[in-house]
């Protein structure tokens, strides 16, 4: 096997390229090997980008991978040329230049050199006859293993339901392989009907491809459930679901389930507060050790007040508040920072504890849940998960490859099509069918 080939593993992997993970996952990967993969052009449905396939094709590794548009996980590896796609299974090479290949035409493995050295028997395929009546025309015998599939080329003229595909497939009647499929399934006939709609047998990420678990990182999430009242159930992969309740959940309950964030996004940045106007910032400063010895003398503290005086002071005594205050909302902000968690599909705000949102109007509420109680004043380094913002990764859209996709639903609003994960929506048509209920 020569160097830079890539491991097939049918029904499972081409090379790093894992059945099921994210098209974040392996798009990203993409764009960092730049010298395996030196292009790649990206193709989607502009008018349904969220519910038709996603392709990626890779012209100069003889690769095209389709990904389902609802939840974006990779669903087909098809090799289209192989001379580009340098292919091992078990120590075997899928092909070699030259092998097989016809003079102008299509190289590809032969029929003999996959049943005989790399795959060994199978059932006999599906046959397609072509669309011309030209008595020359070639139809296709797609060749089925569990999990990959090959298609060959035959003379029409050559081919009868009675004949035996060996015999056929190992005539000159028919050329070699012209492409080759990587799916979950027993065959291609039996796996191309569900091939997007299936449930995929691996995981998103690559970091947790064969069952690493823990070890490879953190338990992917599989579905969001917002319940309303600031409660937000995470479904996991393998884990049990964790809950985060807004103003309640710490950071290190996030860090402990969800494993360290990707990036922390701080809103306010302390390099910038060169620009900003010092004034109040200095009015806040004011202390009596930055006092005059003229502002301390006795005559001045024994001096008759008048009313002008009086309302001076209320004046200086409110200036000092408000500087305060702001002086104190602008800790608040320093403190405040997003966590960004690129490879869950979410960010977390990490801030001071708020009032939770009031409950669905249609959900059942008790007494108490009518007269909420405020929120207590917490200290300034008492932080919690105050809002988590979701991300579409919609094809086409300013952010597209941020964040790999999330999946939603609001559980607390009374209809069952945002209780389905599968069914695609935008923030337009959510707002028409809540904005009743808010």
């Amino acid at each position: 096997m020569e160097d830079g080939n890539m491991l097939l593993q049918p029904g499972r992997s081409v090379g790093f390229m894992t059945l099921g993970c994210s098209l974040h996952e392996v798009l990203t990967t993409v764009k960092a090997e730049v010298k395996a993969y030196p292009r790649f052009q990206l193709y989607h449905d502009d008018l349904h980008p969220i519910s038709t396939p996603i392709q990626i094709v890779l012209p100069d590794n003889g690769l095209r991978l389709q990904f389902d548009g609802p939840d974006q996980r990779l669903r087909l590896i098809e090799v289209l040329d192989f001379v580009k796609a340098k292919l091992a299974y078990k120590d075997i090479e899928v092909f070699k230049p030259g092998d097989g290949g016809t003079l102008g035409g299509p190289s590809g493995p032969r029929f003999r050199h996959i049943y005989d050295k790399l795959l060994g028997p199978t059932y006999g395929g599906e046959y397609v006859p072509p669309k011309s009546d030209d008595p020359n025309a070639r139809g296709t015998y797609n060749l089925s293993y569990p999990g990959i599939a090959f298609n060959f080329p035959v003379q029409h003229s050559a081919y009868s339901s009675k004949k035996d595909f060996i015999s056929l497939l190992s005539s000159s009647a028919t050329g070699p392989a012209t492409s080759m499929a990587v799916f979950s399934g027993e065959s291609w006939q039996k796996a191309r009907g569900t091939l997007f709609t299936a449930i995929p047998p691996n995981p998103r990420s690559l970091a947790l491809v064969g069952g690493k678990g823990r070890e490879g990182g953190p338990d992917e999430i599989d579905l969001v459930k917002v319940h309303g009242e600031g409660r937000i159930e995470l479904t996991r992969r393998t884990s049990p679901p964790f809950w985060i309740i807004l103003s309640e959940t710490t950071p290190q309950d996030l860090i402990m389930e969800l494993g360290a964030p990707d990036s922390i996004y701080r809103k306010n940045d302390h390099r910038l507060s060169i620009h900003k106007d010092r004034r109040t910032s200095d009015a806040s400063d004011l202390s009596p050790g930055g006092l005059t010895p003229d502002d301390l003398d006795s005559d001045h503290g024994s001096a008759i007040r008048s009313d002008n005086d009086d309302a001076a002071d209320d004046e200086d005594w409110e200036d000092s508040s408000s500087a305060a205050l702001e002086a104190q909302e602008r800790e608040v902000a320093a403190a405040e920072h997003f966590y960004n968690y690129y490879h869950h599909g979410f960010d977390i705000l990490i801030s001071q504890p708020t009032q939770i949102s009031p409950p669905s109007p249609t959900a059942e509420r008790k007494e108490s849940d009518l007269y909420p109680t405020p929120t207590a004043a917490q200290p300034l380094n008492h932080l919690t998960a105050t809002k988590i913002i979701f991300h579409g990764n919609v094809p086409g859209s300013y952010q597209f490859n941020r964040h790999r996709r999330s999946r939603w639903t609001l559980e607390h609003v009374p209809s069952t099509t945002y209780r389905d994960p599968s069914t695609p929506r935008c923030n337009s048509g959510i707002f028409r069918e809540v904005k009743g209920c808010i």
